[in-house]
């Protein structure tokens, strides 16, 4: 049994602790003072590789995970490789707060800075409960002639058992979302076709939501325009180009152009305006075709102005007049050229539908007619909310009625809105405006009277 005078006394347990204590600094001290000495005369890189070699030869083999590296480079054969500008894009993305050091730059013309990693920087992941780590790698090479080339690759790695996984559907989500980011920032180019021709970017404000058109006839076209950029299996099984033909048609003023702009920005695609007036050969419309890109909008403005459109049915109709034919430009929309590309929108616009030979609004050509017509009371409340942001005011019901009973245009009301910020004075200009247009159309003779007062001038 222990007894109490053959305990250590506790000045004995004192100092033996602090013996014990000074002995730990000690050894800490110098492995630390080793540690110096090894980071002064071996390079890091050759740490990393002994302490690689070592992991390799002496660590647990078993719990060691089997991991699996795939080598992505820039170059595939003799073009870029998909999968690492994808790779690249999607990373850009999800770099980690914790990254030591990121490219930053800003293009002229663009509107936010853009953050790319460095070589070397780790960038993790996970997919579907996968963890993934990337890794991008830029090494200099040198050719016969003694010419420093840099060759750049992504390595990608997981663990060994998810390998068809991150294959068949990990990097094709990768390119999905390449394609998703690459449309969010992508710059709408309006091109002129024919002419000098000319580009410039379009940043046209013009949407959906802004426009003052009838919400049912929106949200038809909205619909449609949808169902087009889905049916890409669809066009090909039944064998029709993926192409699709809207005719816009309407007093002027009614906001064709601004549908056209909302069109382009709804879709992200770029508008390639045809001017008809600069061609003189059918054969144009062919070298035209080949400069128009998949997802665009090809546009030819007042069809009835700028080429003569006759009516293959009535009496003198000849292919010689004018400097195009009607045979042509049919040619252009639907023939053989027409199918040197993909997705494209064909957008016709008149103020005088009934002046268009019968062949060119047929289904295959022209597939949705838009009749645009004068301001409604709901149009003009998206005027009234884009340019005063109200929605509602006591003068409403009575601006309302006189819409209902007058033919006014969009442009109109908004020339009326845009005079001033003040809601009140707004619309108050915009309510004695629309009662002189009133009292212009009652002083106006009707047609029936017109044509009465003609036919009595005739009989004396």
């Amino acid at each position: 049994m222990l007894s109490l005078s053959s305990m250590p006394s506790t000045s004995s347990v004192f100092s033996t602790y602090t013996s014990i204590a000074a002995s730990a600094m000690l050894v800490k001290t110098m492995i630390n003072e080793l540690q110096n000495i090894i980071n002064q005369l071996v390079p890091r890189k050759l740490q990393e590789i002994l302490l690689a070699w070592f992991e390799k030869f002496f660590g647990n083999k078993e719990s060691a995970p089997e991991e699996l590296t795939l080598i992505i480079d820039e170059s595939a054969r003799y073009d870029n490789n998909e999968i690492y500008d994808a790779a690249e894009l999607y990373l850009s993305k999800r770099i980690s707060p914790t990254a030591n050091q990121l490219h930053v730059f800003k293009d002229r013309g663009d509107a936010e800075l853009t953050v790319e990693i460095t070589r070397g920087e780790e960038i993790t992941d996970t997919f579907e409960g996968i963890d993934l780590v990337w890794r991008f790698i830029t090494k200099e090479t040198k050719d016969s002639s003694d010419r420093s080339t840099e060759r750049k690759s992504a390595r990608l790695s997981f663990h060994k058992q998810y390998r068809d996984k991150v294959l068949k559907s990990y990097l094709p989500y990768v390119m999905e979302r390449k394609k998703a980011i690459q449309d969010a920032n992508r710059v709408i180019e309006l091109h002129s076709l024919g002419g000098r021709g000319r580009t410039v970017d379009l940043n046209h404000p013009s949407t959906f939501d802004t426009l003052a058109m009838d919400p049912i006839q929106k949200k038809e076209l909205m619909d449609d325009l949808d169902r087009f950029l889905e049916r890409k299996d669809f066009y090909r099984r039944v064998g029709k180009l993926w192409k699709r033909g809207y005719l816009l048609y309407g007093p002027p003023g009614t906001g064709k152009s601004s549908l056209i702009a909302a069109m382009a920005n709804y879709l992200k695609f770029d508008i390639y305006d045809l001017e008809l007036a600069s061609l003189y050969h059918n054969s144009e419309f062919k070298e035209l075709m080949t400069r128009t890109s998949n997802k665009s909008i090809i546009v030819i403005e007042d069809i009835d102005c700028t080429i003569q459109m006759q009516d293959r049915g009535r009496r003198g109709y000849s292919q010689e007049n004018g400097q195009l034919t009607l045979s042509g430009l049919l040619n252009f929309v639907d023939g053989l050229w027409s199918s040197c590309g993909d997705e494209r929108i064909f957008v016709f616009t008149t103020n005088y539908k009934d002046r268009l030979d019968p062949a060119l609004l047929r289904p295959g050509r022209m597939d949705m007619h838009v009749h645009m017509s004068y301001c409604t009371p709901a149009g003009f409340k998206i005027l009234a909310s884009n340019y005063l942001n109200t929605q509602d005011h006591s003068l409403f019901a009575e601006i309302e009625e006189l819409i209902k009973q007058l033919e006014v245009t969009p442009a109109e009301i908004a020339g009326e809105l845009i005079k001033t910020n003040d809601v009140d004075a707004a619309l108050k200009g915009l309510n004695e405006f629309l009662l002189r247009k009133k009292e212009t159309k009652s002083e106006k003779p009707s047609v029936e009277e017109e044509t009465k007062a003609d036919d009595e001038s005739d009989e004396e």
